[in-house]
């Protein structure tokens, strides 16, 4: 696990190199545009509504004892809440708006690595199970990973003292999820939902080595831009040494 966590999160360097390589740079615009408008809208909201949540939550406090550092906890862990929240929901709406480019970008790096082309030809039919696919795959993760995310949160307010290790795991899930939607652009050409999911769950290390670079990514302003299809090729050409 430790080695695929590793090649996972080395692999952006090699996806750097593959997209100069073959000049794939303008497959990049797309879904940086898109990344920049849901990023702005999704986090602005976030900020604001992290401040009314905490006051919320220490309405439910009854006494004056501790109140403070419990307010100050909490207004800290409310805010990385509504920021992963922020991040699934950012997340899914920028995979489910940029999956066409995606996956015609993840499609051209496997036939360059493997000189192989696809199985099934492009057709309106495939298109549509692929949509149908996709849709089955995102909702099932979304509802895991919204889950565990809530989980994680209720956990922290009942232990506040275990509030960094809390934020490290949410990161975690956030992580692997993040990592496993970025497969599944390779993924989906050889594998059925049920084949995805198992394919995740024997390489957990590189989901969370390619999420963590991405979520990593998402954190700054230039890589936030290059995020998704940086993270794509990385998978692909990782899933790849994996399939082939």
């Amino acid at each position: 696990m430790i080695t695929g966590f590793f090649q996972g999160f080395t692999s952006y360097l090699d996806a750097i190199r593959l997209t100069s390589r073959y000049r794939l740079w303008g497959y990049v615009l797309a879904p940086g545009l898109i990344s920049v408008v849901l990023g702005a809208v999704i986090f602005y909201g976030a900020w604001n509504a992290s401040d009314d949540i905490a006051q919320w939550l220490i309405d439910f406090y009854p006494f004056d004892w501790g109140k403070g550092a419990l307010e100050t906890i909490v207004q800290i862990f409310g805010g990385v809440f509504v920021l992963a929240i922020g991040l699934v929901l950012f997340r899914h709406l920028v995979l489910a708006l940029s999956s066409p480019f995606m996956s015609f970008l993840s499609e051209k790096i496997e036939k360059r690595l493997t000189g192989q082309q696809p199985q099934v030809p492009f057709s309106i039919g495939k298109a549509l199970s692929d949509l149908r696919r996709g849709l089955t795959l995102a909702l099932r993760n979304i509802v895991r990973e919204l889950f565990f995310t809530l989980l994680l949160f209720l956990l922290g307010i009942l232990l506040p003292f275990l509030s960094p290790l809390i934020a490290v795991a949410v990161f975690g899930v956030q992580a692997y999820y993040a990592g496993f939607g970025n497969l599944d652009f390779t993924l989906e050409r050889h594998r059925d939902v049920q084949g995805s999911i198992a394919f995740a769950r024997a390489h957990r290390g590189l989901c969370l080595g390619n999420g963590t670079a991405f979520l990593l990514l998402l954190f700054t302003i230039v890589g936030f831009l290059f995020a998704l299809p940086l993270g794509t090729i990385a998978a692909t050409k990782e899933a790849v040494r994996r399939l082939y």
